[in-house]
């Protein structure tokens, strides 16, 4: 059976470069080249996506991701909702809704936002079905499951959810983390973490944030994701030891 992560894209909220092409000193090379967060996890025949950046139509082809069965969201910020109507045409290929997973503030956001999706307008059908998460839950096609568990954070003056998938913890939005929730954190074969940039930001863990928590916790692997042009890959990978690395588009392991 497949168990494949694949980090879709690490860039910031503007990816790089920027639609104006400043990329501030990144080298030229494909693994700076960022588009945004998002996330996919492929357990046997079951295929879930972690959030609709505005890049994902691209994300799907490039990794070849020819299915899907459910979206889990992190937040409602648009560099993580904004390609959620991409997503029709596997309504019309599994012939059914898609399971939207959120928090209760994502779904509203994104039944404000998107309302298409999620209710009858004119002559086209909703393509969605909201399910909000309160705790614990699970995704499950033919003998494929998978169990999640939310983990609560906090990013900027929201709430946002990071995921824990088994032993692969994905927060991709946060600043602050509370004890309890880091200890849901502890013994991870792989951790994909925020780390914005050098500087301290009101909604992101920076670098010093990001090695902190990876001190703590001691994940056997690190991947930093989220990266703003500030940070070139290669630069970066040098400062980090062994077992943390950048991320870059297209990095995907088997868990």
């Amino acid at each position: 059976m497949i168990n494949k992560f694949t980090i879709l894209g690490c860039g910031s909220s503007l990816g790089s470069p920027w639609i104006t092409n400043y990329s501030a000193k990144l080298s030229k090379n494909s693994k700076n080249i960022r588009s945004r967060c998002c996330a996919h996890i492929q357990k046997g025949d079951l295929s879930i996506l972690i959030d609709t950046s505005p890049d994902i139509k691209n994300q799907f082809l490039k990794n070849k991701i020819k299915s899907l069965d459910a979206i889990i969201y992190t937040h409602e910020h648009a560099d993580q909702t904004a390609g959620i109507f991409e997503m029709r045409p596997f309504f019309w290929k599994n012939k059914k809704k898609i399971p939207v997973y959120g928090s209760t503030r994502t779904i509203k956001s994104l039944k404000r936002s998107h309302a298409f999706c999620f209710f009858p307008r004119h002559a086209y059908k909703p393509i969605m079905k909201a399910r909000i998460i309160k705790n614990n839950f699970y995704i499950k096609k033919n003998n494929s499951i998978i169990k999640i568990k939310p983990i609560d954070v906090t990013h900027g003056i929201i709430k946002a959810n990071g995921y824990l998938f088994d032993k692969v913890a994905y927060i991709s939005d946060c600043n602050f983390i509370n004890n309890k929730n880091i200890k849901k954190l502890m013994n991870l074969k792989f951790l994909i973490i925020d780390c914005l940039r050098n500087d301290k930001h009101p909604s992101h863990f920076n670098f010093n944030d990001a090695m902190n928590l990876i001190n703590i916790v001691k994940p056997k692997k690190t991947i930093l994701t989220n990266l703003h042009v500030d940070f070139d890959y290669f630069k970066l990978k040098k400062r980090l030891p062994k077992n943390v690395v950048p991320a870059f588009d297209g990095l995907s392991f088997n868990f």
